[in-house]
């Protein structure tokens, strides 16, 4: 073979050089070109339920309800008809398939009109991106765009792009849309009914889309397409061994009804919804782990309660159920109705902050045990005292004068746990709470004070269910999660087995006052351990507690901070939490035993006072502490004394002598104690009186009970400063004689050691110090500031 001759090599050249330059411009311009808007246009966003179905569906930007398809949720039988049906050499063709438009022309030639057409998959995707007039120009432009389409994007993603934005009729467009709309479920798993009828509506939405007036076309059309599915061998006929027969297959699709009108979309758990797109504001699918089933037992909770609360005044409210053994969350309640405008119903009130009353009382007792503060059993004095400016209040305003510790927490006392907080310390018990989860507290500490241990702080439902997660799991915190699949960091052993076992053995009791009462006649859930909590001017009333499986939490206030005096946790937000616990725990299943950790000892107390007891405590009994940590104060309030048989008088050492004596053990109850029995008239034990001329020694140095140490307090502007005046109060256990009184070293006054003294406040910074007859004193710093 000859070589070409030079003209004709250079028109070889030219046309190899005009070729090259052809593609190297469609190629730019397929790049340069943008893509079509609408393929970019953001589709609806989907929130799932932890099984991945849709739990709640928002309408796109754009007023669509469309949502993204992916491939490997999509039921390939549907893929497999699709392309059978519309593009049987999609994966073959760049856009434009050379034999369909061949097979087309020839046919339309024939029948002297248009009988057939040639579009593909990627050239209807083109069209329904943007529609044109139906003219030889228009398939042209389709056919460049759809190549532009093949050059920059994959066949799975030009699929996934026509089986999302292909219109079903009305504003539903894409299959998984469709799916729920006329199916209300996903495109996952589809029968051959719900496959023909998903590719008859495309070829004729307006006319087609689920309504009565289309009922007859819509009908006529899926079993056209399922006659051609079945004849292309494109109809699912069943799986496994036993294949259903065609002839019965297409009896089965032409026996069926197509749906006669489109579904509700699934709009589920509005709330937790709205925070989650909230949080996630570009996400298309948004996997939780919110259990369908758990959300409507909370749901419909919620709902029979909704009337009388409102009725009480009470307009918001949230709840918050985890599974603790997953540190997963299955259910959140934000409000009563999301569309209730007036009461700010779309707010989801389990992440709003708000003040949990006595609820964070539980982690206080357990850190006091764990650290060999106090122990169950220790007196705690329960009467009116100030801690500078703050003075707590039972919420009954009652006083018991002495109290349990555990029964401190068992019946909420107040005062207990604000001078347990006082000496746990405020800044150990926030970070505490912070590394259980509850961000919401501030990083600094110093901006709480000891109301922090009665709700002088604010967390949020969804924080506080995660701390009762940690008593449910003992001691372990796994911060809790909403998302599948969520990172999170390992579990944190934030409290000790044995103090969080101690905690749920009083939580658990149900002689309590914020036990429901209706619970006494009616099913309790088994093997629950709870606490209620009220705000400070009845503003909230929250819940919380867990079962063997699933831990809750419930507020209920007004999202404006409008008070009612229904706003108590143990009768408001108590029955609410005992409903959830009922309806989600397991009623048939035993309690797993909750026996008492490694840890935990039983060790000798004195029986009066709870503390380990002194050679002068007559009266013993056992109470469980951690073996690691064993309260080591002695009891405080047991004396022995010499005492003179005959005249039944204290006698010191140098007064024996002669006298017929024997020693005696007595108790001595706090200063504090005994002043507030003598202020109500009640009888005060008195220890025995001195002999004449026989001084006794006082046994430990006073101790000032008011005011507290470096208090800062703060005149009020427009009173009078004598109105204003401070108490001097002292604890001493002392068999006789007063207290003297300094201010400044100037001296103020006496008191006996049961007594009061009242002091004037100047601005400045002041030295307080009280002694004994024998000279032991005690001394504290305060401070007195001018009113703003």
């Amino acid at each position: 073979m000859g070589r070409l001759p030079p003209v004709a090599l250079r028109i070889a050249r030219r046309a190899a050089l005009v070729l090259a330059g052809t593609i190297a411009a469609g190629l730019l311009a397929a790049w340069a070109v943008p893509l079509p808007a609408r393929f970019l246009q953001p589709p609806s966003t989907v929130v799932e339920w932890s099984d991945g179905s849709a739990a709640n569906v928002s309408v796109s930007p754009d007023g669509k309800w469309r949502i993204a398809a992916d491939l490997g949720r999509i039921d390939p039988e549907l893929v497999r008809a699709l392309l059978a049906l519309e593009d049987r050499r999609f994966r073959a063709h760049p856009g434009v398939d050379p034999i369909a438009v061949a097979r087309a022309a020839a046919a339309n030639a024939r029948a002297g009109r248009r009988v057939s057409g040639a579009s593909t998959i990627t050239m209807q995707l083109v069209r329904v991106l943007e529609p044109r007039p139906r003219t030889l120009r228009s398939k042209v432009v389709e056919a460049l765009r759809a190549m532009q389409l093949e050059l920059r994007l994959s066949k799975d993603q030009i699929l996934a792009g026509y089986l999302t934005f292909v219109s079903y009729g009305r504003n539903v467009e894409g299959v998984e849309a469709a799916s729920l709309a006329y199916f209300r479920h996903g495109a996952d798993h589809l029968s051959p009914a719900e496959i023909a009828t998903l590719l008859a509506i495309p070829q004729d939405p307006n006319d087609r889309y689920p309504c009565p007036r289309n009922a007859k076309r819509l009908r006529d059309a899926r079993d056209t397409i399922a006659r051609r599915l079945l004849e292309a061998g494109a109809l699912p006929r069943g799986k496994g061994e036993a294949r259903v027969p065609p002839g019965q297959v297409l009896a089965l699709v032409e026996g069926t009804e197509p749906p006669g009108a489109l579904a509700p979309f699934p709009r589920d758990a509005p709330h937790a919804a709205a925070w989650l797109r909230a949080r996630a504001p570009l996400a298309i699918r948004i996997p939780t782990t919110l259990d369908r089933g758990l959300q409507r037992i909370a749901d419909r909770t919620f709902e029979r309660h909704h009337a009388t609360l409102l009725g009480r005044g009470i307009a918001n409210g949230a709840a918050v159920i985890a599974d603790h053994r997953k540190g997963e969350v299955v259910a959140l309640v934000g409000g009563f109705d999301f569309r209730d405008r007036q009461h700010a119903g779309e707010i989801a009130a389990f992440a709003e902050p708000r003040s949990p009353g006595s609820a964070l009382k539980p982690f206080l007792y357990a850190m006091a045990i764990e650290r060999g503060i106090a122990g169950e059993a220790f007196l705690m004095p329960d009467v009116p005292t100030s801690f500078g400016s703050y003075v707590p209040k039972n919420y009954d305003g009652e006083w018991s004068g002495l109290a349990r510790l555990d029964d401190s927490l068992s019946k909420s006392l107040n005062l207990p746990f604000v001078e347990l907080l006082q000496d746990v310390g405020v800044p150990p018990f926030v970070r505490t709470l912070r590394a259980m989860g509850a961000e919401s507290l501030s990083e600094d500490p110093g901006r709480y004070g000891l109301s922090a241990a009665v709700g002088g702080l604010e967390i949020t439902p969804l924080e506080l269910a995660g701390l009762y997660t940690v008593l449910a799991e003992n001691g372990r915190h796994q911060p809790l999660v909403v998302l599948r699949g969520e990172r999170r960091p390992a579990p944190l052993q934030a409290l000790s087995p044995g103090a969080v076992w101690l905690t749920r053995r009083v939580l658990e009791r149900k002689d309590r006052p914020d036990f429901p009462r209706r619970r006494e006649v009616s099913h309790t859930p088994a093997a629950i351990h709870w606490k209620t909590g009220t705000s400070f001017g009845h503003r909230d009333a929250l819940a919380a507690g867990s079962g063997p499986t699933f831990t809750a939490a419930v507020w209920l206030g007004n999202l404006d901070y409008t008070p009612s005096a229904a706003l108590v946790g143990a009768e408001a937000a108590g029955p609410v939490l005992f409903d959830l616990l009922e309806g989600v725990e397991a009623r048939s299943r035993p309690p797993a035993p909750d026996p008492m950790p490694r840890d935990v000892v039983e060790v000798e107390v004195c029986a009066w006072s709870g503390r380990t007891p002194g050679p002068a405590c007559t009266d013993r009994a056992t109470a469980r502490a951690l073996a690691s940590h064993v309260p080591a104060e002695r009891c405080p309030w047991h004396v022995e004394l010499d005492v003179d048989v005959a005249t039944g008088e204290a006698l010191g050492p140098l007064c024996r002598a002669g006298r017929a004596w024997e020693r005696r053990s007595y108790a001595v109850w706090p200063a504090s104690v005994r002043r507030w029995l003598a202020e109500h008239g009640r009888a005060v034990p008195d220890l025995p009186r001195p002999a004449p001329a026989c001084v006794q020694a006082e046994p430990a140095p006073p101790r000032i009970v008011s005011p507290a140490q470096r208090a800062v307090l703060l005149l009020v502007a427009g009173v009078p400063v004598e109105r204003q005046r401070v108490p001097l109060e002292a604890d001493a256990v002392s068999a006789a004689g007063a207290l003297d009184w300094f201010i400044d070293g100037e001296y103020l006054g006496s008191a006996p050691p049961d007594g009061r003294l009242w002091w004037t406040p100047r601005p400045g910074r002041h030295e307080i110090l009280v002694s004994g007859e024998n000279r032991l004193s005690a001394h504290r710093t305060i401070e007195v500031r001018d009113a703003l």
